[in-house]
């Protein structure tokens, strides 16, 4: 079983992939983390994050899931994702690492942008998690409160929406859900509330087959 999950920053879909990724036993690839490695290596080296050259080369010389999650997760990493992430030849140089992730054989869970519309347009289930900017906002917020970083809600807010326009808008591989994917807006939900939605949405798709 291949699943899918899409979505915007913050609308809990890395949460919803990786326990729907335990329930089912499936490995499970955060496809984000991809962009935020190839972006810090960039970081690390000095360069530009639109310094195409260097962007596709720190891209290619990625080793699936080896990477130092602490230095990828923050306010800054997830805007310099974004910024990477808008580079076709980056998007290019990944995207048959992901494609090889989502073709095993026991199946897979991926989340990020572009899974049900580009990577894995054939998966069994595709998800599009979205909430408004203002609950996404308030969780950024929290999270990174309790990685005991300074919290600015409304530079928050605004990266958030910044990100959304960026991603939604870039030429290649834009944020928007595949025609066939079930959309969970998570805006008034926990997280239990969500995995629940999103678990009943895997088991109809299931059942269906």
């Amino acid at each position: 079983m291949l699943i899918a999950i899409d979505g915007p920053a913050a609308s809990g879909k890395g949460t919803i992939a990786r326990r729907l990724a335990a329930h089912f036993g499936l490995p499970h690839l955060d496809t984000g983390l991809l962009y935020r490695a190839t972006a810090r290596a960039l970081l690390d080296q000095g360069s530009k994050l639109d310094d195409v050259g260097n962007a596709v080369s720190a891209a290619r010389g990625l080793a699936l899931l080896d990477f130092e999650e602490d230095r990828l997760r923050g306010r800054e990493m997830g805007e310099a994702a974004s910024v990477v992430a808008a580079i076709p030849e980056v998007r290019a140089a990944l995207i048959d690492m992901q494609r090889a992730f989502a073709s095993r054989p026991q199946g897979a869970v991926l989340d990020g942008r572009d899974i049900g519309t580009v990577i894995a347009p054939k998966a069994d289930v595709k998800i599009f998690v979205t909430a408004s900017p203002e609950a996404r906002a308030q969780r950024r917020a929290l999270e990174l409160r309790g990685r005991g970083e300074k919290v600015d809600y409304p530079a928050i807010l605004d990266d958030i929406r910044k990100r959304d326009t960026r991603d939604s808008e870039r030429a290649d591989a834009p944020l928007r859900p595949a025609d066939d994917a079930k959309i969970l807006d998570t805006t008034d939900l926990n997280i239990e509330a969500a995995f629940a939605a999103a678990l009943e949405i895997v088991d109809r798709a299931e059942a269906a087959t």
